[in-house]
């Protein structure tokens, strides 16, 4: 398979592999912010995604079944926790320092955009979109659409949304408190709120499984309808083990989590 990142379309990568976002992520700490084309500013929480787990991530790894997929998994603390959970865990991000990161806790990690390829496709237990990972490509219907086709029928999608009733979709680029970058791209990105993600969730043939809140943290559990596959997902799913995991670096090949058909 192919580690190739696609150039253009939702969620492109090119502008979170930028240099604010990977030297936040080498020093653990901000400041660093999603900046909008109006000069309003989205603080990151760099510092606590480069902590371990706490008591409201927690709090959503406990509801995981099965294999899972961490989208936008960042340094890989998530990953990390639900390794020692007793999970098989994959974490995908299109930061190559994310990755390195997660890679150095001795996790398994991969280079890759969501809507690309992804190792597994339609056998993931459980995919998880918090630290407002919903937002990545702007459009959260398209992004629900790719994550039904990663998941197994009926699988759970466990997201954290914004703490307030919003439905925002802007273009953003990553600012690192020194003021914007004119050689930063901007990109597409979402703010979505618990009342907004279940309005784009029924719409896409997902029910909320769970709904509650930790740490002033908001989370939605939703399931999947139970429908047939895809052709696409059907096709991946039909490949051994063996198979994917040939496919994959060869200090990863032996840790890649597939649920069990």
């Amino acid at each position: 398979m192919s580690t190739a990142l696609p150039p253009t379309g939702p969620g492109r990568p090119a502008d979170w592999a930028t240099d604010p976002y990977a030297n936040a992520l080498r020093s653990g700490r901000g400041p660093l912010y999603l900046r909008r084309s109006d000069g309003w500013l989205l603080p990151l929480d760099v510092e606590r995604w480069c902590a371990e787990a706490d008591a409201a991530d927690l709090s959503a790894l406990r509801r995981c079944e099965g294999a899972v997929l961490d989208i936008g998994c960042g340094p890989g603390r998530l990953v990390a926790a639900l390794a020692g959970r007793g999970h098989r865990a994959l974490g995908i991000d299109v930061s190559e320092a994310a990755v390195a990161y997660t890679q150095r806790l001795g996790r398994t990690a991969l280079r890759r955009c969501v809507f690309g390829e992804v190792p597994g496709e339609g056998t993931w237990g459980t995919a998880l979109l918090l630290d407002g990972n919903i937002g990545i490509g702007g459009d959260p219907g398209a992004l629900l659409a790719r994550i039904a086709a990663l998941l197994v029928p009926g699988g759970l999608l466990v997201a954290e949304t914004a703490p307030h009733d919003v439905d925002e979709h802007v273009r953003v680029r990553l600012d690192d408190g020194r003021g914007p970058d004119a050689s930063a791209g901007h990109f597409p990105w979402a703010r979505v709120g618990t009342p907004a993600l279940l309005r784009h969730a029924r719409a896409h043939g997902w029910h909320i499984a769970d709904q509650w809140e930790a740490d002033g943290r908001p989370f939605v559990a939703l399931r999947r309808e139970r429908t047939a596959r895809t052709a696409s997902s059907s096709a991946e799913s039909a490949k051994s083990p063996a198979v994917i995991s040939s496919q994959l670096p060869r200090n990863l090949s032996g840790d890649i989590p597939l649920a069990e058909a």
